[in-house]
């Protein structure tokens, strides 16, 4: 939904007077609000965004976002919605997957990020040599969309995230060097400086 304040108000809040209209989000803003509350964890949130002149901007992201405003916007029942997620997570529990598959030494799970230069852009996942490294990609996440076991026909691009469970000296492996600081050495005054004139 798009908020506009009230007369001298800023604040566009609905409980400040706000008005609210729904609106048809654009792709770059659904990815920008995915990505910012899959940062901070979270599995319900509200994302407040700017539009700005490159795209979005987010202002901020609220673990316990008010409902009345999206769902007056929307017609839709958002709490109700929110409600069957949990009585579902409640009936098929989530379970730790990294704890349970780090039982064995040397194996564990790792997210890799395929780099624009990397090797393996351009390939299929069966041609990207990981099997061969021991490497079992769980899912394939491209922007705001997850492919979960994703299939050896799936070409990989730049920018797509794989939660892997494998050999994690292999994992390391594919990772980049990051470019060494060079760091400037300054010499000391012979003189302190709280002794300088």
């Amino acid at each position: 939904m798009r908020r506009v304040a009230k007369g001298d108000e800023f604040r566009s809040n609905v409980h400040r007077g706000g008005t609210v209209e729904a609106v048809e989000l654009d792709p770059a803003f659904e990815e920008a609000a995915v990505r910012s509350a899959q940062i901070m964890g979270l599995r319900v949130a509200g994302v407040d965004m700017l539009e700005g002149n490159d795209g979005p901007l987010v202002m901020e992201v609220n673990s316990s976002p008010g409902l009345e405003g999206i769902e007056a916007a929307t017609k839709l029942d958002v709490a109700g919605a929110i409600i069957d997620h949990i009585d579902n997570r409640v009936a098929f529990p989530q379970i730790d997957v990294r704890q349970r598959l780090s039982v064995s030494t040397g194996y564990g799970v790792a997210e890799l990020l395929v780099h624009g230069d990397a090797d393996i852009v351009g390939l299929t996942l069966g041609d990207s040599g990981l099997r061969e490294r021991d490497i079992s990609v769980l899912t394939l996440h491209r922007g705001t969309s997850v492919i979960p076991n994703p299939r050896a026909g799936v070409v990989l691009e730049s920018d797509d995230r794989l939660l892997c469970f494998g050999k994690l000296e292999e994992m390391r492996s594919m990772i980049p060097a990051r470019r060494k600081r060079i760091r400037k050495v300054k010499k000391l005054p012979k003189i302190p400086i709280h002794e300088q004139d």
